[in-house]
């Protein structure tokens, strides 16, 4: 599978902004959306929340009504009018729809549980049919975009959306479909924050990746699409995609980064590249000790060490299962307008890694962006976007 498939547009939502023009500016300009963390919690840790809250769902998706529902429905908003022109190019049922998330409505029962604790009985309004499964996002999402052709879900934690581009490049190879709306949306919740800090990886202070004094990672939310056709004018294309699975432990990563590397190399002989034509690597690393270590002898074993890598999670912290299609935005962004963002939080950088962190923002051309996404379970994805010709 070599086709290279045009990104003909993308939207994204997250701490740095509720639009995607200001998610790009925030990032160029290297400020960090992190803050203090809205959720009551018995420990601190900041987080990456949305600006403000997503607005509430129109009246005919009330049903479907949860955060993560609210995030998704906000997030798409700005991708509709390139979506209705794809959808009047190809027909509403050849085109799919594709969204990677980790807990989708869990936030909705959660409170749903709380008052049920308070009062003895479950809210009125509650559905765990329509408010909590992947599926009640996917129906909200799928009456808004008006797309009939192959609509799911993929929960593969961190690697969840990246995995979904995946998806949706072998919808297109096969025929399945004309076009994809691929993307990745998760929200804050108390069980998703509690288990990170019961496996020690979260840290109380703003995430550092790549730094020598990095200490955990920081949860954010937020929710990003990208629209991919077989055919049609794009300054970016998905030129390859890289997955393996080393199932070296559940929550741990392959402490020799075989993994990574092995994904990362899949997406580059896909595309018919050399490593050598990697212009920067938009890593993975959310900041602990041996997620950021595996994957540095990932990269330097197959790239050697003076390609750019930078780890954006110091700016939306670690957006689970939409980190994959945001960081993709982010590759792509690279791509169209020529700089790499600083690594924020990463001085002083981590030399034992051995890589070249750029601490402040690199204005350089780059015409092949690597994107990777690690999960547990040793779940590895990485995504190849090359400029459009």
């Amino acid at each position: 599978m070599s086709a290279a498939f045009p990104v003909t547009a993308y939207a994204a939502i997250n701490a740095l902004g509720t639009t995607t023009r200001d998610v790009v500016a925030n990032l160029r300009e290297g400020r960090t959306g992190l803050g203090p963390c809205p959720l009551e919690l018995p420990f601190e840790t900041p987080a990456g929340a949305l600006p403000e809250p997503p607005p509430a769902l129109p009246p005919s998706l009330s049903a479907w009504d949860s955060r993560t529902t609210r995030l998704a429905v906000a997030g798409v908003d700005e991708i509709t009018p390139a979506l209705r022109r794809a959808i009047a190019r190809h027909g509403a049922d050849r085109v799919a729809l594709v969204v990677g998330t980790t807990t989708s409505g869990l936030g909705r029962t959660e409170d749903a549980y709380h008052e049920l604790k308070r009062t003895g009985a479950l809210p009125h309004d509650y559905s765990l049919h329509r408010q909590h499964s992947f599926g009640a996002m996917m129906e909200a999402l799928r009456r808004v975009a008006r797309i009939s052709g192959p609509c799911f879900a993929v929960s593969t934690a961190c690697s969840a959306s990246a995995k979904a581009v995946g998806c949706a490049q072998r919808l297109l190879a096969t025929g399945t479909a004309d076009a994809v709306l691929v993307g990745g949306v998760d929200a804050l919740s108390q069980t998703t924050l509690r288990g990170f800090h019961s496996l020690q990886i979260l840290s109380s202070v703003f995430c550092r990746p790549l730094s020598r004094e990095r200490r955990g990672i920081n949860i954010g939310e937020g929710a990003a699409y990208l629209l991919i056709e077989r055919e049609g004018d794009a300054t970016a294309r998905l030129l390859g995609v890289g997955e393996s699975s080393d199932a070296h432990h559940m929550s741990a990563p392959d402490p020799t980064g075989e993994g990574a590397r092995s994904a990362m190399a899949a997406a580059l002989a896909q595309a018919a590249l050399p490593p050598a034509a990697v212009d920067y690597v938009n890593a993975h690393s959310p900041g602990t000790r041996l997620n950021d270590l595996s994957e540095g002898l990932a990269i330097t074993g197959l790239l050697g060490g003076g390609v750019p890598v930078a780890s954006t999670k110091g700016y939306t912290g670690h957006l689970l299962g939409a980190g994959g299609a945001t960081e993709a935005i982010f590759a792509i962004v690279a791509i169209e307008q020529g700089w790499i963002p600083r690594s924020v939080g990463a001085e002083p950088v981590d030399v034992d890694l051995g890589l070249n962190v750029p601490t402040t923002r690199l204005d350089t051309p780059c015409r092949n962006v690597l994107s990777n996404s690690f999960a547990f379970g040793g779940s590895n994805v990485s995504l190849l976007f090359g400029k459009g010709n």
